[in-house]
C-alpha cells in the first residue's frame, strides 16, 4: 500500500506546483517519443541509402552532403561524438562508395570529405521522403502555432 497521499495539497504541494510538475513530465515523455521517432527515421533513411549503413553514418553523410561538415573534426563537433566513431563511420562510407576523402587545397596535410553523386542522390531521396511525412503533419497547424513551437524549441535548446 502506498503511504504517499494522492492529493498534492496533503503532501504540502500547491495545486499549481503539482500541475506544473505534471506538465514538465508530459513534455519529457513527449520529447522522448519524438526522439525515438527521429531515431527510427534515421534508421529508415540509413537503410534506404545502403542496407549496411548505420544511423550515425547516415547523419554524418547527410552533414557532408549538405556541406555542414567537410572534415572529421567538423563531424565530431557537429554530432558531438568521438574521433573513433567518426573514423569507423567515415571508413564505412568510403567503402560503400558514398564518400571520397581528398586533400584540402588550402592545407595539403588535411583531408576533406566529399559526398559522391550516388550519396547525394540517395540522401536527397531519403530526405524528401522524411520531409514529406513531416510537412504533411505540420501543415495541419497554423503558421502562428508553428512559429510558437519553433520559438519554444529554440528557447529549450539554449
Amino acid at each position: 500500500m502506498n503511504d504517499v497521499p494522492a492529493d498534492p495539497t496533503e503532501r504540502g504541494e500547491t495545486l499549481e506546483g503539482a500541475a506544473l510538475d505534471e506538465a514538465v513530465h508530459r513534455v519529457e515523455r513527449e520529447l522522448g517519443r519524438l526522439f525515438a521517432r527521429i531515431r527510427v527515421g534515421w534508421r529508415e533513411a540509413a537503410t534506404s541509402v545502403h542496407p549496411d549503413l548505420q544511423p550515425l553514418g547516415y547523419q554524418m553523410l547527410a552533414a557532408i552532403v549538405s556541406g555542414h561538415a567537410t572534415t572529421a573534426g567538423d563531424l565530431i563537433e557537429r554530432l558531438q561524438t568521438d574521433k573513433s566513431a567518426v573514423s569507423r563511420q567515415v571508413g564505412q562510407l568510403a567503402e560503400l562508395g558514398l564518400v571520397d576523402s581528398i586533400r584540402d587545397p588550402d592545407d595539403r596535410r588535411a583531408r576533406r570529405l566529399v559526398a559522391t553523386e550516388l550519396a547525394t542522390a540517395r540522401v536527397t531521396a531519403a530526405r524528401a521522403a522524411y520531409e514529406g511525412r513531416l510537412v504533411e503533419r505540420l501543415r495541419r497547424w497554423s503558421a502562428d502555432d508553428l512559429d510558437r513551437v519553433a520559438d519554444l524549441l529554440d528557447e529549450l535548446g539554449r
